[in-house]
C-alpha cells in the first residue's frame, strides 16, 4: 500500500524554533529544569545516546529506569550515572524488543505512573535478512514493533502521570523509505539493508503521531527525533559514521533533542511532530540530500500512522 496524502489537509501548524540548535547539549537543554518527582524509561540505555538521555533525566532530577536486554551492562550504566549525578534513583529492567513475551512482562510490571517514555532503542544495516521467531523483519521488529508493544502496554502508566511525554528516535534515512504496509516482513521486496533501517524509522515516527493522536484526551503528547549523526555502536554494520565531519554531533549534542522533546517545559502540550536540531523539521517537497534534514509528508500522515497503528495491532495478536 503506498503512503497516503490527503489533498483536505488542514494547513499545519506554524514550526516550533526553541533557543537550542544543533550544537546544544542535553545539559543545557536541561539546565534550570526541575524533575523531581517525576518517572523517566529509556530503552537502549548501556551506551551512546540513550545512556547521555537517561544521564541527563537524572542529573535534573528524575526517577529513571533503564530498559535493557543485558542487565548487567545496566546495572553497571546505571551504578556510573548514580555517581556522576549523585541521583540514587536509577534503576534497570529487562527488556528484549525481540522477545515479544519480555515486552508484555515489562509492562504489566510497571507500578505508578509514567512521565516520559524515551523509545531510544535501535540497531541499524543488518547486512542479511534477519527474522524474528515470529517472522518479523528484525529491524522493524525492534526499532518499531517491540517499542510499539512498550508504548501500547504502559499506556495506562502514562494516562496516570496526567501530561505523560512519549519520544519516539527516528532517523532522516526515513526520507528514504515510504511505508509499504503490504509488506513489512520483506517477503516479497529485495532485502536492502539500509532500505529496511528507513522503513522502520518511518514507522516509528508514525507511532509517535498516532500515539498523539489516539491519546490526547488522556494528556499523552508524543512526538519523533531524529538525533543526528553521532558514531556509536549504531553503526557496527555500516563501517562506522560516514556523514561528514561538519554534521556530526557529540552524544551529548545527539541526545539534545530527546530530553528538549522528553522534559523541556518549552514543548508542552506539543504533539505529532518531528524535531531535529532541537527544533521542529521542515516538512519537505522531495527526498533531500544524502546527509540532509527534514521530514518527508509521508511520515505524519495521519492516514498513514492509522493503517500502520492498526497493522501492528494485528501483528501483536
Amino acid at each position: 500500500m503506498a503512503a497516503h496524502t490527503s489533498p483536505m489537509s488542514p494547513t499545519p501548524p506554524a514550526r516550533l524554533t526553541t533557543p537550542f540548535g544543533f550544537a546544544s547539549t542535553a545539559d543545557e537543554v536541561l539546565a534550570g529544569v526541575d524533575l523531581a518527582g517525576t518517572r523517566a524509561l529509556v530503552t537502549g540505555a548501556t551506551s551512546g545516546v540513550g545512556t547521555e538521555t537517561a544521564r541527563a533525566l537524572a542529573a535534573a532530577g528524575a526517577a529513571v529506569t533503564l530498559g535493557v536486554r543485558n542487565v548487567d551492562a545496566g546495572r553497571a550504566t546505571a551504578a556510573a550515572i548514580t555517581e556522576s549525578t549523585g541521583n540514587r534513583d536509577v534503576t534497570v529492567g529487562r527488556l528484549d524488543l525481540v522477545d515479544l513475551g519480555s515486552v508484555r512482562a515489562f509492562a504489566e510490571q510497571w507500578d505508578g505512573p509514567l512521565h516520559m517514555l524515551v523509545n531510544n532503542a535501535g540497531i541499524m544495516a543488518l547486512p542479511e535478512l534477519t527474522r524474528t521467531p515470529e517472522g518479523r523483519e528484525m529491524q522493524f521488529a525492534v526499532n518499531f514493533l517491540g517499542h510499539f508493544a512498550l508504548t501500547t502496554g504502559l499506556h495506562d502508566a502514562l494516562a496516570r502521570a496526567e501530561g505523560a511525554r512519549i519520544v519516539s528516535l527516528s532517523s532522516n534515512a526515513h526520507t528514504f523509505c515510504p511505508p509499504v504496509l503490504d509488506d513489512l516482513d520483506y517477503r516479497w521486496r529485495v532485502y536492502n539493508p539500509i532500505g529496511a533501517y528507513g522503513d522502520s524509522k518511518t514507522a516509528t515516527v508514525l507511532l509517535a503521531v498516532e500515539a498523539g493522536r489516539r491519546w490526547a484526551a488522556d494528556g499523552i503528547r508524543a512526538n519523533a527525533v531524529h538525533p543526528g549523526a553521532i558514531a556509536t555502536n549504531l553503526q557496527q554494520h555500516t563501517g562506522g559514521l560516514r556523514t561528514p565531519v561538519e554534521r556530526r554531533k557529540s552524544v551529548g549534542q545527539g541526545a539534545a533533542t530527546s530530553v528538549l522533546v522528553a522534559a523541556s517545559p518549552l514543548l508542552g502540550g506539543v504533539s505529532g511532530r518531528y524535531f531535529e536540531d532541537c527544533g521542529e523539521a521542515e516538512v519537505l517537497g522531495e527526498r533531500p540530500e544524502l546527509y540532509g534534514g527534514g521530514v518527508a509528508p509521508f511520515a505524519l500522515d495521519a492516514g498513514n500512522a492509522r493503517r500502520l497503528w492498526e497493522a501492528a495491532t494485528r501483528l501483536l495478536a
